[in-house]
């Protein structure tokens, strides 16, 4: 025997043994989310600059939104990012095996 405890687990078990798993599942939803801004940005023609014109904000906080790191956005910045493309933001909740016994079963 080898001795590796993770042999047979999944990664996102190898994540949340480490205590990275809500800062990894953030990560990769908000670079999702930038990607999708940033090519909703080409095919509308919008720059940065009428995106912030659009979002009546600053072009710093533009390129935060765009920031696939960034993950400390409001849910405003993003709905008005969203929209300043003419898109919706849609968020949900999912209950996940670690914390479905904790949600109220309708």
């Amino acid at each position: 025997m080898n001795g590796n405890t993770h042999i047979g687990s999944s990664f996102d078990d190898f994540l949340a043994e480490e205590g990275l798993l809500e800062e990894a599942t953030a990560i990769a939803a908000k670079r999702v989310i930038a990607w999708q801004l940033a090519e909703a940005m080409k095919q509308g023609g919008v720059s940065k600059t009428e995106m912030a014109a659009r979002m009546r904000t600053s072009r710093a906080a533009v390129n935060r939104v765009l920031d696939e790191n960034d993950t400390a956005l409001t849910l405003d910045t993003l709905s008005r990012a969203a929209a300043a493309v003419g898109c919706t933001l849609r968020f949900e909740l999912v209950a996940g095996d670690s914390v479905s016994h904790a949600l109220p079963h309708a």
